[in-house]
């Protein structure tokens, strides 16, 4: 244990030795939605649940908001289940940076990404980097928020990237963003129920 009762983190070893190794999708058939990453970090692949590193912001923007009513820790990733909620990844192996990913690798993961949306057919897919997004899906002119077409069948959303290498996007705006999907998603839902 570290200082003040914190687990310690890898070591620089075992995060190299993460290099390549998978996390497994949390999927579920019919989800509200499916988010998805652009690959996991060396840290996510070390712990085996997504969006692990300390700095990511995925999990705090998903509490602020609303689509969990707390913020849960890395650990307690199948919860989201219960909500409707999955997350996967376009490429699979983890890396120090997405940037080390080839086209081809994100061609593929596109690929494999589609299959697996055409199998649990979730209501949306948000893909969580926008020039990822582009550069799998061959959508040069792809922005942020909803897309016209869709990925095995499912609706696409678009939302910035949370690692917190991404000095684009603050805590604040990640939040926000995150809430105009879940705003559509809930008035979808709704909709569905009257």
């Amino acid at each position: 244990m570290a200082d003040r009762g914190r687990p310690r983190g890898p070591d620089r070893a075992q995060l190299l030795g993460a290099a390549d190794r998978t996390v497994p999708a949390l999927l579920a058939p019919g989800l509200r939605v499916l988010f998805c990453g652009i690959n996991p970090g060396l840290y996510t692949a070390w712990t085996g649940h997504h969006f692990a590193r300390p700095g990511n912001r995925f999990w705090p923007a998903l509490h602020r908001s609303g689509f969990t009513d707390r913020q849960l820790a890395p650990a307690e990733q199948a919860q989201l289940l219960d909500l409707g909620l999955g997350i996967t990844n376009v490429a699979t192996r983890a890396s120090a940076r997405a940037a080390e990913l080839s086209t081809a690798e994100l061609h593929e993961g596109a690929a494999r990404l589609t299959g697996e949306v055409e199998t649990y057919r979730p209501a949306r897919l948000a893909v969580l980097g926008v020039t990822a997004f582009r550069q799998a899906f061959g959508r040069p002119r792809a922005a942020l928020g909803r897309q016209d077409d869709r990925v095995g069948g499912s609706r696409v959303w678009v939302l910035p990237n949370p690692s917190g290498l991404n000095a684009h996007h603050t805590p604040a705006s990640l939040a926000q963003l995150f809430g105009e999907l879940r705003a559509v998603v809930e008035a979808e839902a709704d909709g569905a129920t009257r």
